[in-house]
């Protein structure tokens, strides 16, 4: 609360004329930016699946699939968040220097390329470290989303759709990527052919990363005045 009363209105914002303030945060106002909003559907699919599975999944894999106890599965899903917390300010100040589109296909080429390996060597491991290892280099590279994402979604749309812009298709992108994640991985493992979630999320990371090569650098061409 005391950041939010200290901080500066957007420009734009201050700004508005009578008619923009009428349309503020309306899906009509909404619908004139399809490309920002199938932007933000777009570079969220892969990256909130990544995330949910390294996150949200992980207990569960390490325990049906590794092997492991629940104590030592919730033992490392936690150690990693801890860490993977504390390492976002450091993603962000680096955005700040190279720019968001470098960091997004940082994580779009090494997700494509690692996400197969990682899981398949994780679902072997039995060592509690090494399961640790694994994850946090699956969370270091899901870092290179996480850690700007909202801020590259806000840097899209001006200032009088900006909160619906980004929350609503985020939403939907999150509804049908990340909330899905567990129950397709489960549905996968039970019919006999876990792997193929570890092409799903493969796929839907490198389809993302087609988004993160053609889309503008939101750093440089930000709508945030």
């Amino acid at each position: 609360m005391y950041l939010r009363r200290s901080m500066e209105e957007s420009v734009s914002l201050e700004d508005d004329d009578n008619k923009m303030r009428s349309s503020r945060g309306t899906l009509k106002a909404l619908m004139q930016q399809p490309k920002a909003v199938f932007t933000v559907i777009g570079l969220t699919a892969g990256g909130t699946l990544a995330f949910y599975t390294f996150t949200t999944y992980m207990q569960k894999f390490l325990v049906n699939t590794s092997g492991f106890s629940k104590t030592s599965a919730t033992l490392i899903s936690s150690l990693t968040l801890v860490v993977f917390m504390l390492i976002q300010p450091l993603f962000g100040f680096l955005s700040d220097k190279i720019g968001r589109k470098p960091l997004l296909i940082a994580f779009g080429v090494l997700g494509a390329m690692t996400t197969v390996p990682i899981l398949t060597t994780l679902s072997y491991t039995k060592d509690v470290w090494a399961a640790f290892a694994l994850i946090m280099c699956a969370l270091v590279i899901v870092s290179a989303y996480t850690s700007i994402n909202a801020v590259v979604k806000a840097e899209l749309f001006p200032a009088n759709i900006r909160a619906l812009g980004v929350g609503f298709p985020y939403a939907i992108a999150v509804s049908l990527f990340g909330g899905t994640a567990e129950y397709i991985a489960l549905d996968f493992k039970n019919n006999g052919h876990q792997e193929w979630f570890y092409w799903y999320v493969t796929i839907c990371v490198a389809l993302s990363l087609i988004l993160y090569i053609t889309m503008n650098d939101t750093r440089k061409y930000s709508k945030i005045e």
